[in-house]
């Protein structure tokens, strides 16, 4: 009866939501009719939401001897939609000699299982939840490939684990080592960037400091990419405060015709990075930007995503601050003159044919 009941929608739901606070006694009936066909539930759409259950509220006998019917199907579990949950959630709740057994299925399968839709969260689950000392074999199986892996739609969450969770430094450092090789193939990756961006808001200082030096000369190019200016704006966010003045003075130029700025103003990415700058930038930086920025106000209303840039100033003026006090004046006038223009405009539309 419980076997039909967790192969059915409702039945699952019912049996999930008793086992929460069944009593002893109830759960080794439910255990008893349900262990025999605990594998092929494993892989139901339903059933295995039982077998999690049972991992979660099941007594440390019953997680046991779910466990022991895991050997020697791993990979197989692991790769397979609904199995792949129930082994997540063994990992989560086995001792470390039960995680042990169980990830030791996967030496010799480490990239497959990185590159699968349903494996790569497995391998995230060992990383995240079994000892460094254990999973070595799957850290070494990254070794040269974390350019491959960081530019996966799958591989690239895996790596950002590694750095999140390997306790192992040298491990950790060699990956890293590799990432920092690659920032601007990754910058401008649709998902490496994902990656360099972690390692702007998560890393150490002295890799902040060796990603932002990578880039540095190519800010403005890499400012007008649709991925990397992702990247640019935490490079913004996350960098020291000399970082920053680099960055900015970059995005400056050197002469007095804005070339760069202007071009960053009106582009359908690099706008969102000035914008990022007015925001985070110190008021010296903010009183130098809008300066510059106000010889082209008049120019920025004709294009969509110079309105943006527009937009954030008001929105500094509106939050107040001396130091964009005077810049408020001339935003006024700006505003009063694209009014002016569209009155003009309406005017000469409604006014009959000579």
């Amino acid at each position: 009866m419980c076997v039909h009941c967790s192969a059915d929608q409702h039945g699952s739901r019912f049996i999930q939501q008793k086992l929460e606070t069944a009593t002893a006694e109830d759960k080794a009936m439910v255990f008893q009719e349900v262990f025999p066909q605990a594998v092929a539930l494993m892989t139901d759409v339903f059933g295995n939401y039982v077998i999690q259950k049972f991992f979660e509220h099941g007594t440390a006998q019953q997680r046991k001897e779910l466990a022991q019917q895991l050997p020697s199907r791993v990979l197989t579990l692991s790769l397979q939609m609904y199995g792949c949950r129930v082994i997540q959630k063994a990992l989560e709740v086995v001792d470390v000699d039960q995680q042990t057994q169980l990830v030791s299925e996967l030496d010799g399968h480490v990239m497959r299982c990185v590159r699968d839709q349903n494996g790569n969260h497995v391998i995230q689950k060992c990383i995240e939840c079994v000892p460094a000392d254990r999973i070595q074999f799957i850290i070494c199986a990254f070794y040269g490939q974390v350019l491959a892996l960081s530019t996966h739609p799958y591989g690239c969450r895996v790596i950002q684990r590694v750095l999140e969770h390997c306790t192992d430094e040298q491990k950790q450092q060699g990956i890293m080592q590799e990432i920092l090789r690659s920032t601007c193939s990754l910058a401008q990756d649709q998902y490496g960037n994902y990656v360099v961006q972690h390692v702007l808001e998560h890393g150490t200082q002295p890799e902040r400091s060796e990603i932002i030096t990578k880039l540095a000369g190519q800010i403005v190019q890499m400012s007008q990419h649709k991925f990397a200016s992702n990247v640019i704006e935490k490079c913004l966010q996350f960098g020291g405060p000399a970082e920053r003045q680099i960055l900015i003075n970059e995005m400056l130029g050197s002469t007095d015709e804005n070339e760069a700025l202007q071009a960053m103003m009106k582009d359908q990415f690099a706008n969102y990075v000035v914008q990022k700058v007015l925001e985070i930038c110190d008021d010296r930086q903010r009183e130098i930007l809008l300066t510059r920025i106000k010889v082209h106000l008049h120019a920025l209303k004709k294009y969509t995503y110079g309105k943006h840039i527009v937009a954030r100033v008001e929105k500094l003026v509106a939050a107040g601050g001396t130091s964009v006090y005077h810049f408020s004046l001339l935003v006024d006038q700006f505003l009063i003159h694209i009014t002016a223009e569209r009155r003009s405009a309406a005017a000469a539309h409604m006014s009959p044919p000579m």
